[in-house]
Formats: C-alpha cells, sequence, structure tokens
C-alpha cells in the first residue's frame, strides 16, 4: 500500500522560494503518476502540477507555470515540488497524489483531483505580504 507524506511546508516572505518533499513508501514510486495540488480555505483543491508516471510529460496550469517545478528522485522515492516567486495567493495546503501507472498511459499527467488514488496529509504552506 502506497503511503505519501509531504514536508518543507512553512511561512516564507512574497517573493521568496519553498521547496515540499513527498516521500512515498511501500512501492516503488517511479511506477505511478504524480500530482501536487493545493487548497485554500474555500476553495477548490486545484491542481498545480504533475508528472506522466514514465516522467517524460510535466504540466502546470498557468497560474503557476514558470514559477513551479517538479522533479523526482526515483532512488530516494521522493517527489519535489519547488516554488519560486511565491505570492501570497499561494498560501494553501499543498498535497502530493499518485496514481498508479497504465500500460497505455505513460505519458499522461493526470489534472483532476478526482483521478489520483493516494494522497498525503498535506502541508500548509503560507506566503505573506
Amino acid at each position: 500500500q502506497l503511503q505519501l507524506v509531504e514536508s518543507g511546508g512553512g511561512l516564507v516572505q512574497a517573493g521568496g522560494s519553498l521547496s515540499l518533499s513527498c516521500a512515498a513508501s511501500g512501492v516503488t514510486f517511479s511506477s505511478y503518476a504524480v500530482g501536487w495540488f493545493r487548497q485554500a480555505p474555500g476553495k477548490e483543491r486545484e491542481f498545480v502540477g504533475g508528472f506522466s508516471w514514465r516522467g517524460g510529460s510535466t504540466s502546470y496550469p498557468a497560474s503557476v507555470k514558470g514559477r513551479f517545478t517538479i522533479s523526482r528522485d526515483n532512488a530516494k522515492n521522493t517527489v519535489y515540488l519547488h516554488m519560486n516567486s511565491l505570492k501570497s495567493e499561494d498560501t494553501a495546503v499543498y498535497y502530493c497524489a499518485a496514481k498508479f501507472g497504465l500500460p497505455f498511459y505513460t505519458e499522461t499527467v493526470y489534472l483532476g483531483a478526482f483521478e489520483y488514488d493516494y494522497w498525503g496529509q498535506g502541508t500548509q504552506v503560507t506566503v505573506s505580504s
């Protein structure tokens, strides 16, 4: 059973940077497509970046493109979300999510929260203006 644990959240000033980690245990993480989401109070969970399970494709929404980057270290079974030029509107709880890679969807990046089967507990990111 895959378990995900996020870490690295905290308080940062606007314009600053922060990197989040998502460590997986129980399975080989490289066999999973991974997405990062965030949820601010009173808002729906929002996709902020994701990998295909083969790792060849990534996707970012316009709200974070050019500022957020995802990476993965298969040896450490960990995925990262690197966030730069943070804005107050980036304040949210950030979650990583995973979906087991399917043979015919090697380069599919899943954008919807409903598509993922496994979730971490989330980590709070607060950007002060």
